[in-house]
């Protein structure tokens, strides 16, 4: 019955569906510097003793064989010593517990590795049969790697990470001093009722490359664990408002709808997104497009008027020169006199 059962994981081995952003990021979570799996990591690599550790699942029971049950409580130091020994490590799946030490793992040597040592081969084989999390921790690369369902991932010594980090935080913030400066100038344009299309394009622009360096950051932050707490701060920071700033940019100038926009703009690469036609193509906004009037979303979000009030005006005088320059008369007939006199303060304010 075992060996059935190993015989059916290993041919679903290939159909297995790719990884969510979600599982990876949790998984960097419960390894990251800080935690206490990790200083038992650490440890044996400094010990230079290698090692091989699984985190136990009902799979997982049909491809060892031999070892001590041990089922004691995880520390560290527990961790270290045991890691002395040939076999490998299984911790439970909370990753409290000790299960068992120096067990042989058997999997099915059918599935495809591209490793060459016995460790490794042992390590990808077992990740990719039964779906789990298992760290091999090479003494002769000097390296830990983890391998979880199809993935395989060399943990990065955190100085190189931190450094990596600053540098990624520097760009971060320059994008974002150009990001506020055009954003501003677009401010000052559209309430003068003459705004430039390019000025619209170059918010969005930055805007984006701020988002796709974040994501790249936000990965760096999670492997970093609690040595990353301060970057991830400066991070929050500099993001505040960036997206939303964005999405109503898009808002205010997209031919074919923001929802279809934003999906294309997204898949847009760094060298794609500098190209600002690029960006108007993904608006649905042609070449000759130079003078196109924003529908008000931007401006009238910031006075703080309700969406669905913004949806209506805009339905109704189409743009944001049209509501710059509407009349308490003018907004009786849909909102009533009292929402009218709401309104037509809001849109005295952004009037300035």
């Amino acid at each position: 019955m075992a060996e059935e059962k190993k015989e059916i994981q290993a041919r679903l081995v290939e159909g297995k569906s790719e990884l969510k952003k979600e599982e990876i990021t949790e998984i960097l979570k419960s390894i990251a510097p800080g935690t206490l799996l990790r200083s038992g990591i650490d440890g044996i690599q400094k010990a230079k003793s290698g090692g091989l550790i699984v985190v136990y699942n009902d799979f997982v029971q049909n491809i060892f064989e031999g070892g001590f049950k041990i089922n004691a409580r995880f520390t560290p130091q527990r961790l270290i010593e045991l890691g002395k020994m040939d076999g490998a490590i299984i911790l439970s799946k909370d990753l409290k517990k000790i299960l068992y030490t120096n067990v042989l793992l058997t999997p099915n040597n059918s599935i495809p590795s591209n490793e060459t040592g016995t460790r490794h081969k042992a390590a990808e084989r077992t990740a990719k049969q039964t779906n789990t999390m298992v760290i091999a921790i090479s003494q002769r690369r000097d390296e830990i790697t983890l391998f979880y369902k199809n993935i395989k991932y060399i943990l990065r010594d955190t100085n190189e990470i931190i450094r990596r980090t600053a540098s990624i935080l520097q760009i971060l913030e320059k994008h974002k001093e150009v990001f506020e400066k055009n954003k501003t100038e677009l401010d000052e344009e559209e309430l003068k009722l003459k705004p430039r299309i390019n000025k619209a394009l170059l918010v969005i622009q930055r805007g984006i490359i701020i988002l796709k360096l974040s994501e790249t950051l936000k990965g760096y932050i999670t492997e970093l664990g609690v040595e990353g707490t301060i970057i991830k701060a400066r991070l929050k920071e500099l993001l505040q408002r960036v997206e939303k700033d964005v999405d109503e940019v898009i808002k205010d100038y997209s031919k074919i709808g923001f929802a279809k926009s934003k999906k294309i703009l997204s898949v847009l690469r760094y060298d794609e997104l500098l190209e600002l036609e690029n960006i108007k193509q993904c608006l649905g906004l042609s070449e000759e497009s130079e003078n196109v009037l924003p529908k008000g979303h931007r401006v009238l979000e910031k006075t703080g008027t309700h969406e669905k009030d913004i949806g209506i005006l805009i339905k109704n005088f189409k743009n944001l020169n049209s509501i710059l320059s509407v009349k308490k008369e003018d907004l009786i007939p849909f909102f009533g006199e009292e929402k009218a006199n709401e309104l037509i303060e809001k849109i005295n304010h952004a009037r300035g």
